[in-house]
């Protein structure tokens, strides 16, 4: 099998490169018609209309069957991997150093893309199915344009290709295979993490499209709105899944970690978060360019840095050079991976350059108070947040170069930088719907306003009343996310009952007519509304945590937050994957109580599990990583958040002991488990002392609803409108095109161009 992997890997490579040459020599015979075509034409745009050569057309067309054909040799490798962690074949490195016979089988399958190799092949194999289906669906469109791209997107693949052919094979085996696995890391045995690293990886995968859209758009002169249009659901579906990847990965730091936070700043965490942000910044200033056929330079810049951004983000993870819990560690691929930054980076700002006189703008902005001028100035925030977290994120390199060790920006750092901006880009947010395209009349805009300003500061009251008080970020956030609200509000309001005054529909039916002609209009406006409220969540969770930790026994009592707590029990649990002891856990029972009364019993656990071998005691091997399992009371208004650790040294006393014990008894590793099965029993009945780490958060719950409304607000504005009415008016539009040109031409009319959109968008 490890053959056959090897193989599949090394015959994709081998036409990747393949596929790259034919795109290009395609593209160039593709160029040569057009300038042919051009000159016949005179000042006739002859890229937009211009199709190849018969030659050209077979070139270009066997790139894309190429990728087409990456995307079934990867698939078969991919298989191939899933299939050696489902049966544990510790043959293969991957599977001895990243499973074992006791991880449970969900996690086995999700195991492959815990190790480098494993990821590496995954992002490969995405993108190659991703560059399947956008190139079948253009395969008629955009002639100029997209052999370049498809060369791109070929090009990447290669690259990726290489890495795991030449460096970091997932098919590498040892012999004699090793009798047991490493195991999967505990703390990656989380559900969310089953799909967090595939989000991620789909997020950077899809947005190498609009990547490759731009560069072909560049090379190919067809520097106008068309390449963005092809790729706007790609790009859209980017950002949604690394947007979710990017919550997933939230929420299991909060609920698994064990430190009571949601987001750490932690160099991987950035890496994931840059590109997003410059991708928010893209999704909105394009709609400039259609609408006004500004900041061409600017998009096909912002496009390209996201497209960089992700590539520095997968380097960030592989390549070690950041201390982070997330990242590999000794990596043989860092090199690698920069060459490539540096290309990208350098054919990204010679490409831009060469076009500069194309990129130019056919307007301007006729006033600052006008759509596009908040347009831009929210570009402009949120290109400075994704600056400040490069900075903060290669700080400690900073601080090693000058003192020799790695010390990341303080979290009070992070948010004096990054909470203003945030907070601006709410208000941004708000304001950007209701100023007009071109220019807004103070008169307008104060009508605009009016009545989001009044919602906003309602909220505002409304939460100072509640408790909110002595906290300005709160404050700024609550009002900036009621003017939001507000906003959204009015502008559905006036939007529903246009519609019913026009068609004499019933609420309920215009509210959704109106919403289903206007998909992207208002999926944008629910993905602001959702955006607010994790603002919202964010800053009120961060300036009104309460933290406590306690140290207590069986019995005692203690308060956090306005609440009691009771520790009224402890328990010892185990847990055997196909009869070997996968985990000895240690647990609290804990009562939450509220003015007397009882709300409910939360278990928090320190969960233990063995190394590898024997290399440790027959019992002390056992408990050699431990992982924190979080007792989590979630409301919408307030989270109780409990994590315990067991008295450390009586617990390693009581081991040792256990190990000396078995100190020249028969098969001392075999009677290892049994003995740690009945320490965890003990604990049941004379538990150590116990320290709880306490935390009450209010609105932390609101920061998950906010995400996801912004997922459904990004559905809401992918998902494709189907106007029948329009299609037969176009249908019938062509067929008296055709029809003319039949009368006319006969045989000898002249046919479609090959590269021409005259279908519906995709």
């Amino acid at each position: 099998m490890d053959l056959l992997g090897r193989g599949l890997l090394a015959l994709a490579f081998v036409i990747a490169l393949y596929g790259v040459v034919a795109s290009i020599v395609g593209a160039v015979m593709a160029r040569r018609a057009t300038a042919l075509a051009g000159g016949a034409a005179g000042d006739v745009d002859a890229g937009q209309f211009a199709t190849p050569t018969d030659r050209g057309r077979a070139w270009i067309t066997s790139g894309r069957r190429a990728v087409y054909l990456i995307a079934l040799l990867g698939t078969g490798a991919f298989v191939l991997v899933e299939i050696a962690f489902i049966r544990t074949d510790l043959r293969f490195d991957i599977v001895t150093d990243h499973s074992s016979a006791t991880t449970p089988l969900g996690y086995r399958i999700a195991a492959p893309w815990s190790s480098q190799e494993g990821s590496l092949l995954l992002w490969v194999w995405m993108l190659s199915l991703w560059s399947s289906l956008i190139l079948f669906r253009s395969r008629r469109r955009m002639a100029d344009v997209i052999p370049w791209a498809q060369a791109v997107l070929l090009a990447l693949m290669g690259f990726f290709l290489l890495l795991v052919v030449f460096w970091v094979s997932p098919f590498a085996v040892s012999s004699p295979a090793p009798e047991i696995g490493r195991g999967l890391s505990p703390l990656l045995q989380y559900p969310s993490m089953m799909i967090h690293p595939p989000m991620l990886y789909s997020g950077y995968t899809l947005f190498a499209v609009p990547f490759a859209f731009a560069i072909g758009a560049l090379i190919a002169g067809h520097v106008g709105s068309d390449w963005i249009r092809q790729t706007r659901r790609y790009t859209l579906a980017a950002w949604l899944l690394l947007g979710i990847g990017i919550v997933l990965g939230s929420r299991w730091s909060y609920a698994e970690l064990g430190w009571g936070g949601y987001w750490g700043w932690d160099a991987v965490e950035n890496a994931s978060l840059m590109p997003w942000l410059l991708g928010t910044a893209f999704i909105h200033s394009v709609m400039i360019q259609e609408k006004r056929g500004m900041l061409r330079t600017w998009n096909v810049s912002l496009i390209l840095g996201v497209g960089i951004l992700c590539i520095l983000g997968t380097f960030i993870v592989r390549s070690g050079i950041l201390t982070s819990i997330h990242a590999f560690g000794a990596s043989t691929v860092g090199n690698q991976f920069l060459i490539l930054l540096a290309v990208m980076i350098l054919g990204s700002i010679g490409l831009v350059t060469w076009r500069r006189d194309m990129l130019r703008s056919e307007n301007r902005i006729d006033s600052l108070l006008s759509r596009e001028a908040i347009f831009l100035v929210g570009n402009v925030v949120l290109v400075l947040l994704v600056i400040v977290i490069v900075w903060g994120t290669f700080f400690p390199l900073i601080g090693e170069l000058l003192t020799g060790e790695q010390r990341p920006l303080e979290s009070s750092t992070w948010g004096t930088w990054v909470g203003p901006l945030a907070l601006a880009l709410v208000a941004l947010m708000a304001l950007g719907p209701l100023a007009s395209w071109r220019k807004t009349t103070p008169s307008h805009a104060w009508r605009q306003v009016r009545i989001p300003l009044l919602v906003a500061v309602l909220c505002l009251v409304v939460s100072i009343v509640l408790g909110s008080t002595g906290k300005l970020s709160a404050w700024l956030a609550v009002l900036f996310g009621g003017l939001v609200f507000g906003a959204v509000g009015q502008e559905l309001y006036r939007g529903v009952r246009a519609r019913r005054i026009a068609h004499r529909e019933k609420v309920p039916v215009a509210l959704v007519r109106q919403v289903s002609r206007n998909r992207r209009r208002y999926g944008g406006y629910l993905v602001h509304v959702g955006f607010a409220l994790l603002v919202i969540g964010v800053a009120l969770s961060s300036a009104f945590k309460q933290t406590q930790r306690i140290h207590a026994d069986v019995g005692d009592r203690f308060r956090a937050g306005g609440y009691e707590l009771r520790y009224e029990d402890a328990f010892g649990d185990w847990k055997i994957v196909q009869e070997r002891l996968h985990s000895i856990t240690f647990g609290a029972e804990v009562g939450v109580y509220k003015d007397g009364k009882r709300l409910r019993t939360i278990r928090p656990t320190r969960d233990y599990y063995p190394n590898a071998g024997p290399g440790s005691g027959p019992v002390s091997r056992l408990f050699d990583e431990a992982t924190t399992e979080v007792a989590l009371d979630a409301g919408l208004t307030r989270d109780i958040w409990v994590a315990m650790q067991p008295d450390g040294d009586a617990l390693a006393e009581q081991i040792l002991a256990l190990d000396e014990q078995l100190e020249g008894a028969e098969a001392p590793y075999a009677q290892g488990p049994v003995m740690a099965i009945g320490l965890a029993q003990l604990y049941g009945e004379r538990p150590t002392s116990v320290t709880f780490q306490v935390i009450v958060s209010p609105l932390v719950t609101w920061i998950w609803i906010g995400a996801i409304l912004m997922a459904l607000g990004a559905l809401l504005a992918m998902w494709p409108t189907r106007d029948r009415g329009d299609r037969r008016i176009r249908g019938r539009n062509a067929a008296r095109v055709a029809q003319d040109l039949g009368r006319t031409g006969g045989r000898n009319a002249p046919r479609e161009p090959q590269g021409a959109d005259v279908g519906t968008e995709a």
